[in-house]
């Protein structure tokens, strides 16, 4: 995923302590500020972190989970101030924010029970049994785009599996971070769950501490340096790095639902979701009423601050992303794309409805993630051309085949770790994991909750 900042480091020479304040990205209207945690400060933290994670360990997993459970109750009592400092810090509409917020909530429960019976001692043969051991301390670094919802994902497994935490959220997003952290510290034991506040060097220097785990969400050049990094000390490591989906519509496909997913998924959270879809292939044959049903719909979508009613699109989280967002679309147009609604000249912080075509593999829409709500298409001749080019990438997060029972030939052909034939990926009891440079390791279900534990073989 993108990974930019909109946030500004200040310091005073009056004071040793620099804070990191966080703006509202629809009105550049400063929200609160957090006190940075300074590289000095790391190995402190990560000693106290180790110090209570023996104790969080020694407890049963049962009694790690009431405890969570207990914490994520309390957490109700904040869900309305996390919703709005979503939209705030972020700039998601208020309805999208609530949902998260309430489905992080609400789904404690049944995550806990989940994790617990992944994490749950197993008898595999006469006299074997396998554990699932604590690692130690875990370093959680999540991103702005869904501030609450992808830091409990991999908070919830690393503590129930007997690790203490300590989360570096997205510079983007800290008083969010703030806010869950403080609130669930009120109930679980003192320093299993932590915070360190700040921008790469914080990351960095969390990175390089002598901790056994990092799981991460984020770029992908970010990715490789937490690798290069982690490598010394052999530190285990989860890390989704983002995505440039490729959605495939076949001439047997139902233009109306493919038209609906398209755009749909690619103005979701105003383009800033991972599996966002990215780049869009079209048979040729059905390409012309294809186009006039996406320009239709996107035309229908409403884009403002948070706050306002009806809003679907909010702004682009910051300038540097809004830069990134037109200097890719007036690539494409100085290349030969077609804009059929928008522009490839946008003012702060809004990124208007746009759908281009014409997209050829030399234009920046294509090779990298835009994280914006734009619908890139291309049309194909052959099935094998779309499927070609689809691979054609570093990413390999999502894959999209709109078309009739030909489509499940084409989705077994595209690299992705996560591929869906006539709907979004991610559906069902299955982990979220990415292919090729989008994933290291991966997360959810039985299979990624054990990721955060050490599996021990005990022979009697």
């Amino acid at each position: 995923m993108a990974n930019t900042t909109h946030l500004y480091l200040q310091s005073t020479r009056k004071s040793p302590i620099s804070t990191l304040t966080s703006y509202d990205p629809s009105t550049r209207e400063a929200i609160g500020t957090v006190a940075i945690t300074t590289s000095e400060q790391i190995p402190a933290l990560i000693t106290s972190s180790r110090k209570a994670q023996q104790s969080w360990a020694a407890l049963s997993l049962t009694q790690r989970q009431q405890i969570v459970i207990q914490a994520y109750q309390h957490l109700a009592s904040v869900q309305d101030q996390l919703a709005k400092l979503i939209s705030q810090e972020m700039g998601k509409d208020y309805q999208r924010a609530t949902y998260e917020a309430g489905g992080t909530i609400q789904n404690a429960a049944y995550f806990t029970q989940e994790i617990a019976e992944a994490l749950s001692s197993k008898t595999v043969d006469r006299g074997t049994e396998l554990q699932y051991r604590p690692l130690g301390v875990v370093a959680v670094i999540s991103p702005w785009n869904y501030p609450l919802a992808m830091a409990n994902n991999l908070i919830m497994p690393a503590l129930m599996a007997g690790n203490s935490v300590v989360l570096k959220p997205s510079e983007e997003t800290p008083l969010v971070a703030e806010l869950f952290v403080n609130t669930l510290n009120q109930i679980f034991p003192e320093n299993v769950l932590q915070l360190a506040q700040g921008d790469k060097h914080t990351g960095q220097a969390l990175v390089s501490s002598d901790i056994n785990m990092i799981a991460f969400t984020g770029s992908m050049a970010t990715g490789k340096h937490i690798m290069a990094n982690a490598a010394p000390g052999l530190k285990r490591l989860v890390m989704e790095l983002g995505g440039n989906d490729p959605m495939i519509v076949m001439a047997s496909a139902n233009i109306d639902a493919a038209v609906q997913f398209a755009v749909a998924s690619s103005f979701e959270n105003a383009g800033q979701m991972c599996t966002s879809t990215e780049r869009i292939y079209v048979d040729a044959s059905i390409a012309d009423e294809f186009e006039g049903k996406v320009v239709a719909l996107a035309s229908r979508y409403k884009v403002g601050p948070w706050h306002q009613t009806q809003v679907n699109i909010g702004p682009i989280v910051n300038q540097q992303q809004h830069h990134n967002i037109v200097a890719q679309l007036q690539d494409a147009t100085l290349k030969g794309a077609r804009l059929l609604l928008g522009s490839d000249d946008y003012s702060l912080p809004y990124i208007q409805p746009t759908v281009i075509t014409g997209i050829t593999p030399d234009m920046l829409l294509e090779q990298v993630e835009t994280f914006a709500p734009v619908v890139a298409i291309s049309r194909f001749e052959s099935i094998d051309q779309a499927i070609t080019r689809a691979n054609d990438s570093p990413y390999g997060l999502g894959a999209v085949v709109f078309g009739g029972q030909d489509a499940n030939a084409v989705a077994e052909q595209l690299e992705a770790g996560m591929v869906a034939v006539n709907q979004g990926v991610g559906g069902g009891n299955a982990p979220w994991v990415g292919a090729k440079q989008s994933g290291f390791g991966f997360h959810g279900t039985a299979a990624g909750h054990r990721q955060f534990a050490q599996v021990r073989v005990i022979s009697k």
